[in-house]
């Protein structure tokens, strides 16, 4: 028996066995199993299992890291088990509990186009200020044709969620978007309040229609992929064409304003209902726990659970105010005057730039930087942001501020706290305040509490060794060049704790903005996915690298990724490998980040980097040192 077939057969035995696998699938370092029963695995043995890296338990998905090697395990697994090569294709959709699920749902749905959404508002926002002051009027066409695009989005929701939700349920987008396209007709929309017969069954349309909902599409789509599986299965093939979509409209358009429509109505107004009670209970309470706990439902991905209820507030049947949005941007805030203070506090140069910057991102309502690079790891900063976060929102939730128009927890959401009937800018006013008070207390908590500044020693002799090793003419180092072109991310602040942690071994990443990826070395590519998000070489030194584009890419299945070398291929320096195409990879929800490792590290006396901010591809990057 191979060592690699007996790899296979531990990690299936302690996973609970064929019959607890509902499927598995391979990427560039780990076996990625859905699961049946979690808790049936037994994670602590595969831990301490010598050919096992880690366990890894995320987006529905147990992941058993196994290394460079995972394709020959993989191929083991596949050869000596039931589970066949199809067993990727037994269970589709998203896999845990109900509440990941929702998560899972939500997210897809709502990520592809959320840029546009905030962008959308933002605009929206800067009208209502330039209405306020009065630089334009209504009738100016300079604001109807603004107006016209900033406004359409929101109210033709329902045709951009029935694209997304058809992509995430695996059904007919264009079938989709025509029936949304049905729930905001003209026609259909002008009879809110009525009451129709269809075929003696009464359908019933709400006050405001269906014009800005979300829920009702949602779950139509959800039962159209069903509808249609079942017309493809009944029709003949070369019939499908005409009769599927006409089997779906008869069947999907009755059903959905009879029954689907009402329901998500329903469903939409008790979501609403259940928050605005909450903040009607106590708003002061409300922004204190959503400003103080924002960061964290952010770090679970619970925060997706919150922007239905933000869409359905702003929706007309919501009233078009949501009291949600502003609670949050204090919390956002607030991590900027934590990382501030880190950056006067701190001795470490490299800790003090990323500091700096992730002050400027997180007015901008991006946060990753400051919570992932500098509070989170320092552990009191982040404790200091929340509790700034918590009194901020707090006097944001005592003031009521509202929102009229939806948009990012950024500074740039400002001007849609302001009504377009009385023009006030005391929201704005109130909103700013709370911010500031989030932001100080944030920053003058920091100095209080402190943290420990250890890894100054750490990058100071890393800082040095590199100097060394640059200076070194002897013959004692491997030099890699940057396969890529971008911004240097430490590999410690990459999103996957396998890669972060260096469990597959010492490297770098990079945040691309070109989409190519050369090779760094001369050698041979040792490994090359079909997919192509993931390339290993050896070079002729010995060095076994492996490059990663982007996380979790492999679900991409291929698309986006152009691959220009084959497996077993000698490459040289600066040969081109893959194209890849970043807004697609960004558009799927995928981090483009780019980890770059040494996976035979402990061959070497170290790896070290060459101390760069930004990169360019075939510049000095890594030394391994032998």
């Amino acid at each position: 028996m191979s060592k690699n077939q007996e790899i296979a057969e531990r990690v299936l035995s302690m996973v609970g066995g064929e019959e607890n696998v509902n499927s598995v699938v391979h990427c560039a370092t780990r076996l990625r199993f859905k699961l049946k029963d979690e808790e049936k695995a037994e994670t602590d043995k595969l831990n301490q299992d010598p050919d096992v890296i880690q366990v890894v338990r995320s987006g529905g998905q147990y992941q058993v890291v196994i290394g460079s090697h995972v394709s020959d395990v993989y191929k083991e697994l596949m050869a000596h088990s039931g589970l066949g090569e199809d067993s990727g294709e037994k269970e589709q959709g998203p896999k845990g509990n109900v509440f990941n699920q929702l998560i899972d749902i939500i997210s897809s749905i709502f990520t592809p186009f959320l840029g546009a959404m905030a962008g959308a508002g933002v605009l929206k926002g800067f009208l209502s200020l330039a209405l306020t002051l009065n630089w334009v009027a209504e009738t100016d066409g300079i604001y109807v044709v603004l107006f016209s695009i900033a406004d359409g989005i929101f109210t033709y929701l329902p045709i951009l969620l029935a694209f997304t939700a058809a992509k995430k349920f695996n059904t007919n987008q264009f079938l989709a978007v025509c029936l949304a396209m049905a729930l905001v007709h003209p026609t259909i929309n002008g009879l809110g309040g009525e009451t129709l017969s269809f075929l003696g069954i009464p359908v019933i349309i709400g006050q405001m229609g269906y014009v800005s909902s979300v829920i009702p599409i949602i779950l139509a789509v959800y039962v159209q992929s069903y509808v249609e599986k079942f017309f493809k299965k009944i029709v003949p093939s070369f019939l499908q064409i005409i009769f599927v979509p006409l089997g779906v409209f008869l069947v999907m358009a009755p059903v959905t304003f009879i029954a689907i429509g009402p329901i998500g109505t329903v469903i939409g107004d008790f979501l609403g209902k259940g928050y605005n009670g909450i903040y009607g209970f106590s708003p002061l309470i409300a922004g204190a726990v959503m400003g103080g706990l924002w960061q964290v439902f952010v770090m679970f991905g619970m925060h997706w659970g919150f922007v239905p209820i933000m869409m359905l507030n702003l929706s007309p049947a919501g009233g078009g105010v949501d009291t949600l949005m502003p609670l949050l941007i204090p919390a956002v805030i607030s991590q900027g005057g934590a990382t501030l203070a880190v950056f006067f506090m701190t001795k470490d140069v490299k800790l003090k730039g990323l500091a700096l910057s992730s002050t400027v991102t997180s007015l901008f309502g991006i946060t990753e930087p400051a919570v992932y690079g500098v509070t989170l790891p320092l552990k009191k900063p982040f404790i200091a942001a929340c509790v700034g976060g918590a009194i901020g929102s707090a006097f944001v939730g005592f003031s009521q501020v509202k929102n009229y128009s939806f948009g990012l927890a950024t500074l740039f959401s400002l001007p849609n706290f302001i009504p377009k009937d009385t023009k006030s800018m005391a929201g704005v006013i109130a909103a700013i305040i709370g911010i500031v008070i989030a932001f100080v207390v944030a920053f003058v908590l920091t100095f209080i509490l402190k943290f420990d500044d250890k890894t100054k020693s750490a990058n100071e002799t890393s800082s040095t060794n590199s100097l060394e090793i640059k200076n070194d003419n002897k013959k004692d180092k491997i030099v890699l060049t940057s396969p890529l072109t971008g911004t240097i991310v430490p590999l410690n602040k990459v999103e996957d704790q396998v890669f972060s942690s260096g469990a597959l071994g010492k490297g770098i990443a990079v945040e691309p903005t070109v989409g190519e990826l050369y090779a760094p070395a001369d050698g041979e590519i040792t490994t090359l996915f079909p997919t192509g998000h993931a390339v290993g070489i050896t070079t002729a030194d010995g060095a076994e690298v492996l490059m990663h584009i982007g996380m979790d890419t492999v679900e991409m299945d291929g698309d986006g990724f152009e691959i220009l070398a084959k497996q077993g291929n000698k490459v040289k320096q600066g040969d081109l490998l893959i194209r890849f195409d970043i807004d697609k990879i960004k558009a799927a929800g995928h981090p483009i980040v780019t980890p770059i490792v040494v996976t035979n590290s402990g061959d070497f006396l170290d790896v070290l980097d060459m101390e760069q901010t930004d990169v360019l591809h075939g510049e000095d990057f890594l030394a391994i040192v032998r």
